[in-house]
């Protein structure tokens, strides 16, 4: 007969530091299913938290029985001879439990299960704590209380705390809904919680600032926020004393890396160097074959290896645990965090995640390293639009390495021409002509100069400085470099836009349009597109400019750029087409949007469309033109002379004020027929699938296209759209499949 220890068989006292937890009480409370699972890292506060709600449970009815399990209950008749203790009091009929030495998983399975269910099942319900069932290894144990939590009679629950992430039965009594999970990140300490913890100390809660520290190291880790808030009134420092993190480093010792095995102490120590732990990543630091296999079991069975966000698969280490381990592991092996460092580098490189890679170079001491992977790496970058992540890079590089560096110098200038910054960039410009290196390559064959070349040309048309001091040598030179010759072109062409030369900027912007599918450079094309669709509107082209200004918006919204400022030409010339078509409110919109992508940038955005975009204000009605917020104009600046030619049109095209407005068009001024054509213009079906959905031919649909285009007095399909909203003329009713859907949203 084995004898249970009276400890193990009653909740443990509160602790000095308590702090009640309602909303993990009522979780348990509310929980209907028969199995609840309580699952978290060592020193979560699951023992706390299941006492405190036995002791309340107990003082309303007096059905709960307590066994804290350990080491030692690791065998079916040690594990059984505790529970069955625990539960007689309660139950005083149970079955005793077999003599030391004659347990069987076959008297188990034909005699003592089926006494105890039928026990259990008689009488009032109750319930069943089990505090530490991580402690259970043996696979009969295992088995035999899984046979009981799945055949469990109705009226008795089983509440189970562990530090793992539950095995079999669990995710079979899951499916079927008879299991319930209160996990880790629920057990977490909150904000408000972490501050009662501390306040419950001596000498009351630390300041803000410690507090918040205290906070984003323990991530609300019970245990830690205890043993940081002792330390830190015992000495009055910060988060990170040395008391402190040596009191983390022996709990965490003791409670996780002492239980584990050689190999996974080491995988664990390895791996610290990573911010992100995948089996990829993890191989390349530690060579384990099965590196996966180890990853997911620590993470199972030490819970502080904690999902990480960025992908399915990975993990990270919580960040208590990763100081701990930095630490032994530059106790242990100090000159190998280094070639960690250096094997994690060239791994991320390889997958061309750079600023992870930049970042291991870097912590290796390879600035030539993370020099490379910058170079390698920066051109696709900013190519679609990923202006921060360039400034990041940089950013992590010594600031030596990058002033001494000629192509660095470069790079940090395109950085800043893509931000908007054309000052920031002849800076950096005049840095790189200065170092020894100017002369040298940079990207797939061209030189520093040529690249500059063009970098100063870009400069000169974000200030609107007129002609660009571009040879056919610079922009034929540069036909290696990827994308850079599409840069030199937008750089011409938009030159040649403001100085009125539409045929020649066009030219030289299809040429950029052309380069820019080439290299894939998204910037450049949205740009590009959207001053051929200025040029084609200066013109009095506007079915070409608004083709072109749909290919740079789309383009744009491929990138998520129709906020960047490169997208404000094609959004400019298309507030200049709705406010053509009279659609003043929707070219209001567009003028708005226009605006704010200048004015994101440093410097305000070019002054010629800072021009362009008071040139289109001007033909809005007053009460719209308060709406946009326009950017400064220069001081003394003057209308460039190819808007001359639009700001006449739109002035004339603007109604006296003393002239009566012609009646608006109203509802029944459209058949029945062109009404239900005028709705269907509101969604994206073309006039064949509209013709489709109404069940009339194609050319009928044009017919009433063109009466409902006649009748409103505009000439496009988004102009007919805002003409009848203004009027108040579209209404739901019923119709096409397209309207019903319209109805719904």
């Amino acid at each position: 007969m084995h004898t249970i220890a009276a400890y193990k068989l009653h909740p443990p006292a509160r602790p000095r530091q308590f702090v009640p937890r309602p909303r993990l009480l009522r979780r348990l409370d509310a929980a209907a299913e028969p199995v609840v699972v309580v699952s978290a890292p060592p020193g979560a506060g699951k023992s706390v938290l299941l006492a405190d709600w036995a002791r309340a449970l107990q003082a309303r009815d007096g059905r709960v029985a307590w066994l804290e399990l350990d080491a030692y209950d690791n065998t079916p008749a040690r594990l059984w001879a505790g529970i069955l203790a625990a539960l007689r009091p309660l139950r005083p009929g149970l079955p005793a439990p077999p003599p030391a030495g004659a347990w069987t998983l076959e008297v188990w399975v034909e005699d003592l299960l089926p006494r105890l269910l039928g026990a259990l099942g008689e009488g009032s319900p109750l319930t069943l704590v089990l505090d530490g069932v991580d402690r259970l290894t043996d696979r009969a144990a295992l088995r035999c209380l899984g046979d009981f939590l799945t055949a469990l009679p109705d009226g008795v629950r089983a509440l189970l705390a562990t530090r793992h992430l539950p095995g079999a039965p669990v995710p079979a009594l899951r499916a079927r809904g008879l299991a319930a999970d209160l996990g880790a990140d629920e057990l977490r300490f909150t904000p408000a919680e972490a501050t009662d913890l501390l306040a419950s100390r001596p000498g009351g809660p630390p300041d803000e600032r410690t507090l918040r520290e205290l906070y984003h190291l323990t991530e609300g880790w019970a245990a830690g926020l205890c043993v940081l808030g002792r330390a830190h009134t015992t000495s009055g420092a910060g988060a990170r004393s040395g008391d402190g993190a040596r009191a983390v480093a022996d709990y965490l010792g003791t409670e996780v890396l002492d239980r584990l095995t050689t190999e996974q102490r080491a995988f664990l120590l390895r791996t610290s160097v990573l911010d992100e732990l995948s089996p990829g990543s993890c191989h390349a630091v530690t060579g384990s074959d099965h590196a996966g296999v180890l990853l997911r079991e620590l993470a199972r069975t030490v819970q502080l290896l904690l999902p990480s966000a960025a992908a399915s698969g990975t993990y990270r280490h919580h960040r208590a645990l990763r100081s701990v381990l930095a630490g032994l592991l530059a106790a242990e092996q100090p000159g190998g965090v280094a070639a960690l460092h250096h094997a994690a580098a060239c791994w991320y490189r390889e997958r061309q995640r750079t600023t992870s890679a930049v970042g291991h170079f870097v912590q290796a001491g390879d600035s030539p390293g993370a020099v490379v992977a910058v170079l390698d790496a920066w051109e696709e970058a900013l190519a679609g639009g990923r202006t921060a992540d360039v400034a990041r890079w940089l950013g992590m590089l010594p600031p030596r390495a990058v002033r001494s560096d000629a192509r660095l110098c470069v790079v940090a200038a395109m950085t800043a021409l893509c931000e908007g910054d054309p000052e920031a960039a002849e800076r950096w410009l005049d840095v790189a002509k200065a170092q020894p290196s100017w002369q040298g390559a940079v990207g797939e064959g061209g030189t520093v100069a040529q690249a500059a070349a063009v970098a100063r040309a870009l400069v000169r048309c974000l200030r609107g400085e007129g002609p660009v001091p571009l040879g056919e040598g610079d922009v034929h030179g540069a036909s290696s470099l990827t994308g850079w010759r599409a840069l030199a072109c937008v750089a011409q062409g938009t030159a040649l836009l403001w100085q009125g030369r539409t045929e020649e900027a066009d030219v030289r912007l299809a040429e950029a349009v052309r380069d820019a599918h080439g290299a894939r450079h998204t910037l450049v094309l949205v740009r590009a597109l959207g001053s051929r669709a200025l040029c084609a509107y200066l013109a009095g082209r506007p079915a070409r400019a608004r083709t072109l200004v749909e290919q740079a918006l789309d383009a744009a919204r491929a990138e998520g750029l129709t906020g960047h400022f490169t997208a404000a030409p094609a959004q400019l010339c298309r507030a200049g087409l709705l406010l053509d078509d009279l659609a003043r409110t929707e070219a209001a919109e567009a003028l708005a949007g226009a605006t704010r992508a200048l004015t994101a940038t440093v410097h305000g955005g070019e002054p010629p469309l800072r021009a362009l975009a008071g040139v289109i204000a001007s033909g809005l009605p007053r009460g719209l033109r308060g709406t946009v917020p326009l950017p400064a104009q220069e001081e003394g600046g003057a209308v460039p002379q190819v808007l001359g030619g639009l700001l006449q049109r739109l002035s004339t095209a603007r109604p006296a004020p003393a002239a009566p407005l012609p009646l608006p068009p109203r509802a029944r001024d459209l058949s029945p027929g062109e009404r239900r054509i005028l709705r269907a213009l509101c969604g994206p079906l073309t006039l064949r699938e509209i013709a489709a959905e109404l069940h009339v031919s194609r050319n009928t649909v044009k017919t009433q296209v063109s009466a409902v285009f006649r009748k409103l007095g505009t000439h496009s399909r988004s102009g007919a759209v805002a003409r009848a909203r203004e009027c108040g003329m579209l209404h739901p009713g019923p119709g096409t499949a397209y309207e019903a859907s319209w109805r719904r949203a």
